[in-house]
């Protein structure tokens, strides 16, 4: 059962300079908070509060005895504004950055009374509004443990979710048609070949067109295109600072994790700032992910996604 949370903030200032009210939504697992060590995980694109659970995305993660066990932690996922599992969606698809919802996220732990936190963990456009709080706020948590992303979005993912507007903005049916689309900057050539083959279903049609069908059909019945369109907005708003050099005032112990096929977050990049940053920072370590399977590579590879956190948690 989905229990969400709720909590208003009130006179919040954007980057474009619009003051609105808001009402936040949220999930606690685990210990009662402020009794234990907290863990904030912030979801992806697609993602919401639900990490665990009957209707958990990071089951193999989070969990009763799992690596981050709800039995030892108390863990909170806040669902970025416009996501639309609260119901809340915006008519403006280009409204907030990546920095306006790490500084809700900061005021929202705020009234909730949360000065530090044991860590804060995020996968893709997770991972990057957890590099802009821990810019905004560099003494806030003790590990910070960025996934599959970067601090600023390159000119390939800003391409890529240009091609993703045109698609929602003239398709006819966009939101499957978007999902077809961005479900190939997600996987690798080599992944589709080793899950299908060519092969032929039944209808007479290559399994790989059927697969993407399932996802967009999938979507599209759980997704509201309002939520998608500022979701994808986000994702090419990346732009924690101007110098990876500014990132070194950050006090949390950092964990990198790159995936060795991701056509989206290239680990190139990924590397490149630890390599920049290590002679600065000595608390900064990288750790690669082996595989076949792209950006995705992160949803499933789980075991050594584990082996990687077992040292942090």
């Amino acid at each position: 059962m989905i229990d969400l949370k709720t909590i208003e903030l009130h006179k919040i200032r954007l980057s474009n300079g619009t003051q609105l009210d808001l009402k936040i939504s949220y999930e606690l697992y685990g210990k009662p908070l402020h009794s234990a060590p907290i863990v904030l995980i912030n979801h992806s694109l697609t993602g919401n509060s639900t990490v665990t659970g009957e209707m958990g995305w990071w089951n193999d993660v989070v969990g009763e005895n799992k690596i981050i066990d709800t039995l030892k932690y108390t863990v909170l996922s806040i669902n970025v504004p416009g996501n639309g599992y609260d119901g809340l969606f915006f008519d403006n698809a280009s409204l907030l950055t990546v920095q306006d919802v790490a500084s809700i996220f900061l005021k929202a732990l705020k009234l909730l009374n949360i000065n530090r936190l044991y860590a804060i963990i995020g996968g893709s456009i997770g991972g990057a509004v957890t590099w802009n709080m821990a810019y905004l706020s560099p003494n806030l948590a003790q590990y910070i443990i960025p996934i599959a992303t970067h601090w600023k979005a390159s000119d390939w993912v800003i391409s890529t979710t240009h091609i993703q507007e045109i698609i929602l903005n003239h398709s006819e049916n966009p939101l499957h048609d978007a999902r077809k689309h961005a479900m190939l900057t997600y996987r690798t050539p080599q992944s589709l070949s080793l899950k299908f083959n060519n092969a032929i279903s039944t209808n007479a049609n290559f399994e790989v067109l059927n697969w993407l069908d399932h996802h967009g059909e999938k979507l599209s019945q759980r997704f509201e295109l309002k939520a998608y369109k500022l979701m994808n907005h986000l994702l090419k708003s990346i732009n924690v600072t101007d110098s990876v050099v500014n990132l070194s005032h950050i006090q949390s112990e950092i964990h990198l994790i790159g995936i060795n096929s991701d056509l989206l977050f290239v680990p190139d990049d990924i590397v490149l700032t630890y390599e920049l940053l290590k002679p600065l920072k000595q608390n900064i370590f990288y750790h690669p992910i082996d595989s076949i399977h792209g950006h995705d590579a992160f949803l499933i590879e789980y075991e050594q996604l584990n082996k990687i956190l077992l040292k942090i948690f």
